[in-house]
């Protein structure tokens, strides 16, 4: 009924399969004037077949020494990857194993054909954006949406800079004039979706959940334009089913950002994305949906991009219409319109690496849920958005899995209408 899916990936140069990761443990040195960072990550995870070497994706620092199982090892840092091998002439059996890597330098972000990648410098502090391969501008991993694991992340810094990273600060300790931050993500997370964000931040509570970090000149900006966050919650919550991880933090940082950015429990927003009048408030609802459509629910290729995208989108009208604005129908009917004037040359469910950003991945993608929405009602879409959520909380999923739990919504034959909005590459009409 679909078309196979057992393609190569976008990105074969990135990860490895012949294991999985189960913990990482960073423990990083930051300097933000010098941009120098010093770290020692320490990996846990079980091979899945006998290996001559395990190959971690790491970007341009200074290796300083690897242990394998406690031992040191063998390894070579070249071209992205760092291979690393027993000394002894032995393979890395399936079963559990533990790798500790030191390494220094200068991190830079992934040069790609979306832009930089990863650690990134901002006027004064850092970012980090990595999706979809940018992780290893920072830290050694199995760079690749199918491995996820769970993180504890020790960033030291400057005292007057605050630290962000995933999960619940557990630890905060000052020494002389440096701040040590501990974050532990317990909840699965792909290696993209990790990230740190350091800052002269301002932090607020906007309820027991959700929070707010900020440049100080932009406070009360800050707290208008993102000061219906609890009610979206409340509304996605409803949708989507119960919020997947324990708080949400919306970053402000104090530069200009092409577009926000999503992390698994952070979202990051630039200063151009605040006017104090709520003009970007669709940018907010997008990004707090990714923590159900694509941070709990994570593709396992990158070619089911819409899996995070389209449901983002849709995330938009749907506040849109529960806050007062224009009904999903309207929204669906103008973007329909655009989009059948666009060459009818793309594929939602394969739309090429060099696609993963395009437009229509959000706009089709969120013209398909609405298609879905048409045929089955409301009812039986947001039961089985819920469904869909709850029965796939923090795993992998892809374009089949969807399709096939959609199907079970409906006694009539729509799979050709379905997989048509999937599939094909001419926009069908909106039923």
């Amino acid at each position: 009924m679909v078309p196979s899916t057992s393609r190569p990936s976008y990105f074969p140069a990135h990860g490895d399969d012949g294991y999985r990761v189960e913990h990482y443990d960073l423990s990083l040195d930051y300097r933000v004037g010098p941009n120098r960072l010093g770290g020692v990550a320490r990996l846990s995870g079980r091979a899945l077949r006998p290996l001559n070497r395990l190959s971690l994706d790491l970007g341009a620092f200074r290796v300083d020494g690897v242990l394998l199982d406690g031992r040191a090892a063998r390894f070579v840092h070249r071209g992205g990857k760092l291979h690393v091998s027993h000394k002894a002439a032995r393979r890395v059996e399936p079963g559990p194993f533990t790798v500790e890597v030191r390494y220094a330098g200068s991190p830079r972000p992934v040069t790609s054909h979306w832009g930089e990648l990863g650690w990134e410098q901002l006027t004064d502090g850092v970012i980090v954006a990595s999706q979809p391969i940018g992780a290893s501008s920072w830290f050694p991993c199995n760079d690749r949406p199918d491995d996820k694991a769970v993180y504890r992340i020790s960033v030291t810094a400057a005292s007057p800079y605050t630290v962000i990273a995933n999960g619940e600060l557990t630890a905060k300790r000052r020494a002389a004039s440096a701040t040590t931050w501990v974050y532990e993500q317990r909840e699965p997370m792909a290696s993209y979706l990790a990230s740190v964000q350091i800052g002269r931040y301002q932090q607020a509570e906007l309820g027991a959940r959700t929070r707010l970090a900020f440049p100080a000149g932009l406070a009360s900006k800050v707290r208008n334009d993102f000061g219906r966050q609890n009610q979206m919650m409340a509304v996605f919550s409803e949708r989507f089913g119960a919020y997947p991880f324990g708080s949400y933090t919306a970053v402000v940082v104090d530069d200009e950002l092409e577009i926000p950015v999503e992390a698994q429990g952070m979202s990051i927003f630039g200063l151009n994305h605040v006017d104090g009048r709520r003009g970007e408030e669709r940018l907010v609802a997008h990004e707090l949906a990714h923590q159900w459509f694509g941070n709990s629910l994570t593709i396992s290729d990158w070619r089911d991009i819409w899996l995070h995208e389209g449901f983002a989108s849709y995330a938009e009208w749907i506040w849109s219409e529960a806050s007062g604005g224009e009904p999903a129908d309207q929204h669906a009917v103008r973007w329909h319109r655009r989009l059948s004037a666009l060459p009818q040359d793309f594929v939602l469910a394969d739309p090429g690496a060099r696609r993963l950003f395009d437009d229509r991945v959000y706009k089709r993608g969120a013209l398909t849920l609405h298609a879905f929405r048409r045929v089955l009602g409301d009812l039986a879409f947001f039961a089985l958005l819920r469904e869909w959520t709850t029965a796939n909380r923090h795993r992998n999923v892809t374009t089949d899995m969807f399709l096939d739990l959609a199907l079970q919504y409906t006694t009539h034959s729509f799979d050709g209408l379905f997989t048509s909005w999937l599939y094909g590459s001419r926009l069908p009409p909106l039923p």
